[in-house]
């Protein structure tokens, strides 16, 4: 009995998308279509390791391309692992992923901008609707190994599909393409053999094609199909006779996206384990690249025998960009999960990765430093992982770290392009942390830097302030906070001294008001050198967080109350010296500590900290701007 479901709205939107967006390039349909049966095959083949039964006496696993003029249709057809009732509505009826919210977003973003939206398809893996830039119909009919049961899915990329109870001999999956008119070019032999090179000729599996009947008359005679694609393992042929044309292809089947990649290394490893790896740095980040449930990873391979997709072991987090194939000589095939976290060959693997992926982005930054930018910009906010969660990399990686800073309104620099330009005589690297570049570049804390000519980086990512614990020095100098207590611009020395104590005593009944009225909310309050135009700010006491990660760590609930700071006031502002007149003629006291609850709360609007009483401070300018006006 026929069954009428609904399209998940997302794959509306997805088919609506994928016809309105690929109609110039209706070819990549065969390559979608056929990575995704071999697809299927690698997962026969996988599951196949645990139950044999699954691949039964049909063990030559392979794709086949059947063209039929008269009845103008295309079928792609596979015996891997199939698909049940349940699978057929959830793969190709919905997009069964946590984040298709995000995805609906991303897509909306791209479409009001006016960008590519082309590669959030290929990153939620629904490049199988690309069959309908091709086809009025689609019919699905597939068998899942180990079942008796086949059932077909058919659709005209409207709003709703149909399921049904069908015969297949095996199991399986055909994909049968009712082509549309424009598209009778997709029946012809050499253009289908001709799209198969071009995109499919590196797939591991069998791919066949139909042969055109010697005898046309005999429409009853059994066809024959002729392999046509090579299926050589491309990671294993010699770099020097693979194009950039055949690893951009093979990239976009192995990751499903639609660009090629920006960057890529081809390598191999002979000593106590040997294998070959093909790694590739994506142009874009995937909208998941922050969610800690998706699956990152890569391809594993034993002697050419596909094992999992995935391979998290032979890759740490802060290079989960990275995409690839590795192709162990050593491995069992039968290796699972467990024997990989425990096993000392899987280690040397995960080395060699990393210290190829760093030489691999090292080169793209001195040959293509502009494409280098581009990586950072996307991926950037991860690498910078590696520094804290793997400080044994620091060396390299400092290298690869870019920063915005007060140079310039949006250039990316590195540590050694900072220190080519620091002025003589100084000593230390100067930056600033925040939660974006509009607020930390018109902080209050810049202001003496900027006046003395240093150049201040802007530290911006989450990741930034707890990495900077670790990674406080390069090239012999020290990477000093100017949100910090420790920044000191007068200097170290027995003159510097006095001159501090000096202007802590001049100020000294002014600093101990502050101090009773701030008392629950400030640890300390003291003379500033690093102030030039604001009264006050907030700095962070030795060993805290920088205010934007301490907001962000309070509302995760991670058990921390608000950490006490040091308040500095600017001993030659106007507004200071007349506050300190008046605290030392005992006049008008109370509006002394009103100035203070107000100069407080302009040290947290100027870091873009929010108030914690906003009311009280509009309520507090009232009564003060009354005052001055004589009302």
């Amino acid at each position: 009995m026929s069954e009428v479901h609904s399209f998940q709205a997302e794959v509306s939107q997805v088919l609506r998308l994928v016809v309105g967006s690929l109609y110039s390039n209706p070819e990549i349909f065969l390559r979608e279509l056929v990575s995704n049966a071999s697809d299927a095959l690698d997962k026969l083949r996988f599951e196949a390791i645990g139950d044999p039964k699954l691949m039964g006496d049909d063990t030559e696993l392979r794709i086949r391309i059947s063209p039929d003029a008269e009845a103008g249709t295309l079928t792609i057809s596979d015996n891997g692992i199939g698909m049940s009732h349940d699978e057929l509505v959830t793969n190709l009826g919905t997009i069964a992923h946590s984040g298709s919210r995000q995805l609906m977003e991303r897509l909306a973003e791209a479409q009001s901008a006016g960008k590519d939206a082309l590669q959030l398809i290929g990153q939620f893996g629904v490049g199988f609707y690309s069959a309908f830039l091709v086809a009025d119909e689609v019919r699905v009919v597939s068998r899942r190994a180990g079942s008796e049961e086949a059932f077909a899915w058919t659709s005209e990329a409207k709003d709703s599909f149909t399921i049904e109870p069908t015969e297949r001999a095996e199991r399986g999956t055909d994909i049968v393409l009712t082509l549309k008119g424009d598209a009778k070019q997709y029946l012809e032999y050499w253009r289908l053999r001709q799209l198969v090179t071009r995109y499919s000729d590196y797939v591991s599996h069998a791919i066949e094609l139909k042969q055109e009947p010697e005898d046309a008359e005999n429409a009853d005679a059994t066809p024959t199909f002729e392999r046509i694609n090579r299926g050589s393992a491309l990671w294993q042929r010699n770099p020097k006779e693979v194009t950039d044309e055949q690893y951009a292809e093979f990239y976009k089947h192995l990751s499903h996206d639609f660009e090629a990649p920006l960057a890529r290394k081809h390598f191999h490893v002979e000593g106590t384990q040997m294998f070959t790896g093909l790694l590739f740095v994506p142009k874009k980040a995937p909208f998941d690249l922050f969610d800690p449930e998706a699956k990152k990873g890569i391809r594993l391979h034993v002697k050419r025998v596909f094992v999992m997709n995935d391979c998290e072991e032979v890759l740490p987090k802060w290079l989960r960009f990275v995409r690839g194939v590795l192709d162990s000589e050593d491995l069992p095939l039968n290796v699972s999960r467990e024997i990989l976290q425990d096993s000392k060959a899987v280690r040397i693997m995960k080395k060699q990765v990393v210290s190829q992926t760093l030489s691999m982005l090292d080169d793209l930054a001195k040959e293509r430093p502009e494409d280098y930018v581009t990586f950072f910009r996307e991926f950037g906010a991860v690498l910078k992982e590696g520094l804290h969660f793997e400080p044994e990399h620091t060396d390299k990686l400092q290298e690869l770290v870019r920063y915005e800073s007060t140079k310039s309104p949006s250039d990316l620099y590195s540590l050694k392009d900072y220190v080519g330009r620091m002025l003589e005589g100084q000593k230390d690297i100067y930056y600033v942390t925040g939660a974006e570049r509009r607020l930390v570049e018109t902080s209050p804390h810049l202001e003496s830097l900027k006046k003395r000519g240093y150049e201040v980086l802007f530290m911006t990512d989450p990741v930034d302030p707890f990495v900077v614990t670790q990674f406080t020095e390069y090239d012999g100098h020290k990477l000093v906070n100017a949100m910090s207590e420790k920044l000191d611009l007068d200097g170290d020395g027995e003159a510097a001294e006095k001159a501090r104590e000096a202007r802590d005593e001049a100020l000294k009944g002014l600093l101990e008001r502050f101090e009773r009225v701030l008392s629950d909310r400030v640890g300390q309050v003291r003379t500033s050198t690093r102030l030039e135009d604001s009264p006050v700010c907030l700095v962070i006491p030795d060993g805290g967080l920088a205010p934007h990660i301490e907001r962000l760590m309070r509302a995760q609930k991670l058990g921390m109350g608000p950490q006490k700071r040091v308040l500095e006031i600017n001993p030659e502002h106007p507004l200071i010296k007349r506050l300190d007149t008046l605290n030392s003629d005992a006049k008008d006291v109370g509006d002394v500590s009103e100035w203070i609850e107000v100069l407080y709360d302009q040290a947290l609007l100027a870091e873009g900290s929010p108030l914690e009483d906003p009311a009280a401070l509009a309520k507090r300018l009232t009564t003060l701007m009354s005052k001055a006006a004589g009302v």
